[in-house]
């Protein structure tokens, strides 16, 4: 019986808790979380409630009570903050980077310079500024851009030219606000494609990749209003998506091997945990968006449903620096998340929902919810993740579909991810290119 330490307390922490709790091996949750999310406190031995994720001095304290097998640090706050390295210094290892190499996700800066150092393919054109001077005369010399905050911003900290910014004045105005609140901000060229996502399991050397997965970033049904966190996700059973090419996971994959090479060299540390890569499909080849360090919410709960190898291993070995493989079922996903009425910019929070019978086939996991002894209350950011599994993505998104009916409140979600309306557009995107 294994004894392992969890970090979070949303739905990509619930699919984590569930996935380890299904390894033949046994194990006893010990969770380190800020909110009472019902689904993990159902599978926890003991749920330590705390003010902060953030306090690792707390983080400390429990950890020395518990003296876990190994530790899994889920939200990216705690990965970037250096959680993994307090707990090294109490001789635990985590599934999550120290905090030299979270760098990946913490800077922008750090990951295209990386990249650009080691000659690693993919990278668009683009400088990091640190003042002002020539930031308006390179956003005019690139025409279509891309503006990006250097610091974690909740996936909502890009903007690009002609969806979010409109002029070179636009453009300008919100590099400024990046540069002062972060120091630095980067402009890139704007890559022209479908974008996707490969999360790989990384032990410092071995990249062993899981399903590549495809994320809707914006609030409403035509991939129209602001940017969030993501309202849903689909997977294909080939464990493909339909629009890419021969050949494009290979080259995602190439890439996420060079940029772990190009972090021990420049850390001389292993980075050991998830690489989420985003990744653009575009006219002649694949370009990289940007890095996580740690599982995508929702990516998460598209793929671990899907793993067949044991999961507790996995994460040893990556600690271990030992990966050898990794199994998944070929099965399609589509999740279509549950979020508050004004979600992001104005959410309804506080208000209680309803969640009636969930049809066979489909999975709950609770995200941004309160739960309290008269039931389940919104926190104000996605609330509800409903995953339908099947033989084919039709199926699997009718699943979705007939479960997210099921919840009643303040809410609302995306009718159309994982519909083969919206994925047809994509195909007719790389078509056209």
């Amino acid at each position: 019986m294994k004894k392992i330490l969890l970090i979070g307390n949303g739905a990509r922490e619930h699919v984590i808790a569930e996935t380890l709790k299904r390894s033949p091996q046994g194990c006893e949750l010990f969770v380190f979380a800020s909110a009472n999310n019902p689904g993990l406190m159902a599978l926890a031995k003991e749920y330590r409630l705390v003010k902060s994720l953030n306090d690792f001095e707390v983080l400390r304290s429990f950890a020395i009570e518990v003296r876990p097998d190994f530790a899994f640090i889920g939200p990216d706050g705690q990965v970037v903050a250096g959680a993994a390295d307090v707990l090294l210094e109490l001789e635990i290892g985590s599934v999550g980077p120290v905090k030299i190499c979270a760098q990946l996700e913490g800077s922008k800066a750090f990951t295209r310079e990386l990249v650009a150092k080691y000659g690693i393919e993919g990278s668009p054109k683009f400088k990091v500024f640190v003042t002002a001077d020539g930031l308006r005369e390179f956003i005019e010399e690139l025409g279509e851009y891309v503006v990006k905050a250097d610091g974690l911003t909740g996936g909502k900290g890009v903007k690009v030219s002609g969806e979010h910014l409109h002029s070179v004045d636009e453009g300008f105005a919100y590099a400024v606000e990046c540069l002062n609140a972060d120091g630095r901000v980067v402009i890139e060229e704007k890559f022209i494609g479908v974008e996707f996502s490969l999360m790989s399991f990384v032990d410092g050397v071995h990249v062993l990749d899981m399903p590549g997965v495809q994320d809707h970033k914006r609030a409403h049904e035509g991939d129209t209003g602001p940017n969030t966190g993501g309202m849903g996700t689909y997977s294909d059973a080939n464990h493909s998506l339909p629009f890419l090419r021969p050949g494009d996971l290979e080259a995602a994959h190439a890439i996420t091997v060079k940029v772990a090479e190009a972090i021990y060299k420049e850390t001389g540390k292993y980075f050991k945990g998830i690489m989420y890569g985003g990744f653009m499909a575009v006219r002649n080849g694949v370009g990289l968006i940007e890095y996580n360090a740690r599982f995508g919410d929702p990516e998460a709960m598209n793929v671990l449903p899907l793993l067949k190898t044991d999961f507790i291993d996995v994460c040893e070995r990556i600690i271990a620096g030992n990966l050898e493989s990794v199994e998944f079922e070929n099965k399609a996903t589509v999740l279509k998340y549950i979020v508050p009425e004004g979600y992001p910019e104005n959410p309804r929070k506080g208000e209680k929902i309803e969640i009636d019978e969930i049809p066979a086939g489909v999975k709950m996991y609770y995200g941004s919810v309160d739960a309290r002894p008269d039931g389940v209350y919104l926190s104000g950011s996605r609330a509800l993740a409903f995953v339908g599994i099947a033989d084919s993505l039709e199926e699997a998104e009718r699943l979705a579909q007939s479960a997210v009916s099921s919840v009643k409140g303040p809410v609302f979600y995306r009718k159309d991810i994982g519909t083969a309306e919206l994925i047809q557009k994509r195909v007719e995107v790389m078509n056209q290119l």
